[in-house]
Parts: structure tokens; sequence; C-alpha cells
């Protein structure tokens, strides 16, 4: 089964860092987060990828091409390319990729979050349900202090934990061949057009992923990434 990483957008909410490189290029302590993000499958026995590329294409390809791309366990990474245009959006890029591929089951996912999913379990669910897609469903980072009020009074101030977060997609999807119909044009995001269609007709169904989940939108959060790499096991590579 291959791994479809969509990688072709603007990154324009860390655009300090984007001006000359696609989001998913960014640098985690020294590789970019493409890297980290294919070595969680990798590591897992999945080593064929497509990266659907858009703005800064050459860059991908660039480092696709001139690069020996191993995980950490000394395996080569095979890589695939595909230039799906500067404008595409989201169900666009996964559509055209799956065109190329069709009848074929893949993994797709987002080139900017790292987490800690364990792919054996993410397909077993999938194939448990018979549905036509999977989402994994994950608690969004604790990023602002939390109040709780009574009555305009102030009876805590902390954080909150991310167990106290409702769930929301962070990528990781199965979909079998059949969704690329759903995607109605290269230009229709996937998470109002595709997703919405499949869960209008109770085809879409969510793994629930409790573990380690982490995007990168900001700078804060690449710092905080950058400090996780750093350790012996970062987080994204510690499975149960």
């Amino acid at each position: 089964m291959k791994v479809i990483i969509i990688a072709g957008g603007l990154g324009t909410r860390i655009a300090e860092e984007t001006e000359d490189k696609p989001k998913p290029m960014v640098l985690i302590n020294g590789k970019p987060i493409l890297w980290h993000l294919m070595n969680i499958f990798s590591i897992q026995g999945m080593n064929d990828f497509i990266i659907s590329t858009g703005y800064k294409s050459e860059v991908i390809e660039d480092w696709v091409t001139n690069n020996k791309i191993i995980n950490t366990n000394n395996d080569e990474i095979n890589i695939k390319t595909l230039n799906t245009g500067l404008s595409t959006h989201t169900g666009g890029r996964i559509s055209e990729v799956m065109k190329t591929m069709p009848n074929e089951k893949v993994i797709a996912t987002y080139g900017d979050g790292l987490a800690n999913v364990s792919i054996r379990n993410l397909l077993d669910f999938h194939k448990s349900h018979g549905k036509l897609a999977t989402v994994t469903a994950v608690r969004p980072p604790a990023r602002f202090g939390y109040l709780k009020i009574e009555n305009h009074k102030v009876t805590h101030f902390g954080e909150k934990n991310q167990s106290d977060e409702g769930w929301i997609n962070g990528g990781f999807f199965v979909l079998d061949p059949e969704v690329s119909n759903y995607v109605e044009s290269i230009d229709e995001p996937f998470e109002t057009g595709a997703l919405v269609r499949l869960t209008n007709e109770s085809q879409l169904m969510s793994y629930q992923h409790s573990g380690f989940w982490q995007p990168m939108d900001t700078l804060r959060e690449k710092r905080e990434l950058e400090k996780m790499a750093m350790q012996k096991n970062p987080p994204w590579l510690e499975f149960s």
C-alpha cells in the first residue's frame, strides 16, 4: 500500500519559514518535517510514498532526487513526486494521485503533522468496518491558558487538558479507490467536499487516536517539535 503525502500548500501561517520552501521542507532538528513524517510510516513497514506537490515543488523534487533517503532503521525509503498544481486544494491533490493508481487502497495524510499512530491498528480498524474511508480523529493540543468562570469570577486558571477537547481531523486517512469519485473538482478542499459527501452517505468512520499528535502551524509549534526531535525517542516514534 502506498502513502500519499499532501505537500503542495502555501504554508501562509508559518510564512517566516515558507518564503523559499514548501512547509513540509521546514527543518526539524536538521531534517525536513517531511522526513520525520515518512519515518513514522517507514519504521512500521510502509516505504512507498507519493508526495503531492505544488508550491515550490522543485524544492521537494530536488531533495528527493539528490538524497538517498533512509529511515532511522537504515531502510531506504521509496519516493515519487507528482506536481498537482499550485492552486489545487487538498481534495484535488489526493484525487489526482489516486487516479495514477486506480483500484488501489491508499493512506493519505498532511505533510505538516506528526503522530504516533499505529498504522497496523489503523488498517485493521478500516478493514473491520467495511466503509470507504477512515479518518484518524485526534485531540487538539491545548494552546491557551484555560479559564473556568462562574458568574464572571475566574475559579481556575491554567492549561486545559487535551482530553477536555473535542475530536478533530488529524489526517492519517485510509481511503478505498472509490473515494476519488467523491472529489468533484481539483479546486475543492477534501475536508469540505469529499469528506462531507462520504459522511452523508455513512461511508466515513473515525479511528480515535489518543496518543501523540502535533501539527506545525506556527513557529512556536516548530520550536516545540525541534526540542522533541532531539530526544532519543521522539514522541511520534513511541508506539504502544
